[in-house]
């Protein structure tokens, strides 16, 4: 692809916007670790919600979703739709729980729920395990998939490939480290409008590229004949929902994703009870109120309205490339070959804005559990905050060069998706029940981690499953949530509960539902009881059929149903309303400062 001198000044133009936020951020930020890694808790709920969406719009994203079309059809999507189950929990279940704690990240919250030396382990074991090894991995797949880019899109060899993700990374990295959550917050704005406006923009010619969408069914009707499908079936490449006998997906795989993986499995992004950087921007948020609505904004843009620019555009790779070895790659020659020029430095800074947004939040988010949650706790107590901020820069350098090296040994990025789910495979239901069961303890987390990461390297190195990679994916999940539920039940019933007065400190200061909390609650009576556990139930169910009727029903008018999408966004509309209503007259339980509030808690105890 041949890249001119104003494609050129367009990519600088856009570092140059980045860079100019991150300046104008650094005062602020190096004010204390509350500014760095909270933004002193004053973030408005679209502000929040909109970072959450810029950060899961990685540059890994179209590429995975592009392989997961080719192999498995729409239907394959269901491996992160079906997370949406999860992130509506999270908005009318947790978001106002996370934003009560106010802690700095979801690992200092271990030592307000437990207590003790278990507790301590359990905040450093999930420092480290999630500040550097999950972390790792993920911005390794997104600098993968970045190499991927800038090798179609450029034609250069991997070790440039390389050396480009490590410079950028270096901008990222220096903007990160000098303006904190508040640099990313902004530049996660300009970011995702410039990345969405390009991706619909490739869809657009794509789509024009194969002569239009009446063109594109009939051509996908042959990749269908080929799978032992037919265009417009139930079998269809084109379905949302694979029936019995689909050759694109396993029934049990779907049944997998739909009924097991969003409460079970622990995935960036979509945290079973919320966590990681999405409880970051809970707790950046200004009060609860913004802390609901940032999350419910989020899991609408992020399910609804982003995927159908990227599933078209995959569509399109199918019937232009069909034997392509990785058809993730098919994504980026949709660009290089069809994208008119005018627009190919504008989508060179949008991949890149994809790439950076990523790595911004997740340097800014492991080194916040690196140093708050292992550093501050362990190492170096009663530091300065100057001293902590130094350092809290130094861990985000440390974490972009481990990052970069973990990309070499990496092959798929859909394979690296698949990978965390299993090593999270079985840990959601204890991240959910800690909040509503007062029996949770340390060691059920404990447990639970370590289960799920023994059972992953035993399915890929020692136990061999039969069938295709789908179906071996999905006996996989099912045969590690199995174990690992097992094991943390037993060991949750074989260990010692958590203090009464551990429980009490967390219930006074959380006010979760009573049900689960019921002899500590009766030692609390001048807590108010917290019940509306049905009504938010009810909100739930509403928030899916709201999000999935509007994700298909985008879907049916993209792909030449209208009637049957207006009629899908009618749905949506009405449950919307419903929700509101309730809202409305439920009232909100405000955060403003009008209360008499619990004690600080800080990385070292109640303040």
């Amino acid at each position: 692809m041949k890249i001119t001198l104003l494609d050129w000044v367009v990519v600088a133009s856009y570092f140059l916007i980045n860079l100019l936020i991150g300046l104008y951020y650094r005062r602020k930020a190096s004010a204390s670790t509350g500014e760095f890694f909270v933004s002193g808790r004053g973030v408005t709920w679209w502000l929040a919600g909109t970072s959450m969406v810029a950060t899961t719009f990685a540059a890994d994203t179209p590429l995975a979703v592009t392989g997961f079309v080719a192999r498995q059809g729409i239907a394959g999507n269901w491996i992160w739709w079906s997370f949406l189950l999860s992130g509506m929990m999270t908005v009318f279940f947790f978001a106002r729980l996370w934003r009560r704690a106010e802690v700095i990240t979801d690992a200092e919250f271990v030592e307000l729920r437990y207590a003790g030396k278990p507790a301590a382990f359990l905040r450093g074991f999930r420092s480290l395990y999630f500040g550097i090894l999950m972390n790792c991995l993920i911005v390794g797949w997104v600098n993968l998939a970045m190499e991927k880019i800038l090798m179609t899109a450029l034609g250069i060899p991997k070790t440039y490939a390389v050396a480009v993700c490590l410079a950028l990374m270096a901008i990222t990295g220096f903007y990160t480290t000098i303006s904190g959550l508040w640099g990313v917050l902004w530049t996660d704005v300009v970011q995702f409008v410039l990345k969405m406006g390009m991706v619909i923009i490739l869809a657009y010619y794509g789509v024009r590229a194969v002569g239009g969408m009446g063109a594109l069914k009939l051509k996908l009707a042959q990749v269908g004949f080929e799978r032992g499908a037919t265009v417009g079936g139930s079998g269809s490449i084109l379905s949302f929902v694979p029936d019995l006998s689909s050759p694109w997906m396993p029934l049990l795989t779907f049944c997998v994703y739909i009924g097991v993986s969003w409460w079970a499995n622990w995935y960036p992004g979509a945290e079973p009870g919320g966590g990681g950087y999405v409880a970051q921007r809970i707790f950046c948020a200004k009060d609860e109120k913004h802390s609901l609505w940032a999350t419910l904004w989020f899991n609408i843009a992020h399910y609804a309205l982003r995927p159908w620019p990227w599933i078209v555009t995959a569509l399109v790779s199918v019937v232009l490339y069909p034997h392509l070895p990785d058809p993730e790659v098919g994504y980026i020659k949709v660009w290089v070959d069809h994208l008119p020029g005018a627009f190919r430095g504008f989508m060179l800074a949008a991949f890149a804005a994809a790439y950076m947004s990523t790595i911004a939040t997740q340097l800014n988010w492991g080194s916040s559990y690196v140093i708050n949650d292992f550093y501050r706790r362990f190492l170096v107590r009663g530091g300065d905050e100057k001293h902590y901020v130094f350092m809290a820069k130094l861990a985000t350098a440390f974490l972009a060069l481990l990052g970069a090296a973990v990309s070499l040994v990496m092959g798929s990025v859909g394979g690296a998706w698949q990978l965390l789910l299993g090593i999270g495979a079985g840990t959601g239901a204890v991240y959910l029940l800690r909040w509503y069961w007062w029996r949770i303890n340390a060691w059920s987390e404990v447990s639970a981690m370590t289960t799920a990461g023994i059972m992953t390297i035993l399915l890929r190195t020692t136990i061999h499953l039969s069938g295709s990679d789908s179906l071996v994916f999905g006996k996989s999940i099912l045969l590690t949530v199995a174990v690992t539920s097992l094991v943390w039940l037993t060991v949750t019933f074989l260990t010692p509960a958590e203090p009464d007065t551990k429980l009490l400190d967390f219930y006074r200061r959380v006010r979760p539902g009573v049900m689960g909390w019921k002899h500590i609650a009766a030692q609390a009576p001048e807590i108010p009881a917290t019940h509306g556990g049905w009504y938010n139930l009810m909100d739930w169910l509403l928030g899916c059929l709201m999000v999935y009727m509007a994700l298909f029903g985008i879907g049916k008018i993209v792909l030449g149903s209208l009637g049957v999408g207006l009629l899908f966004l009618f749905i949506s509309a009405l449950s919307a309303y419903a929700i509101y209503w309730d809202f409305s007259r439920r009232g909100w339980e405000s955060l403003s400062g009008t209360e008499r509030r619990p004690p600080r808690w800080s990385s070292s105890g109640a303040e």
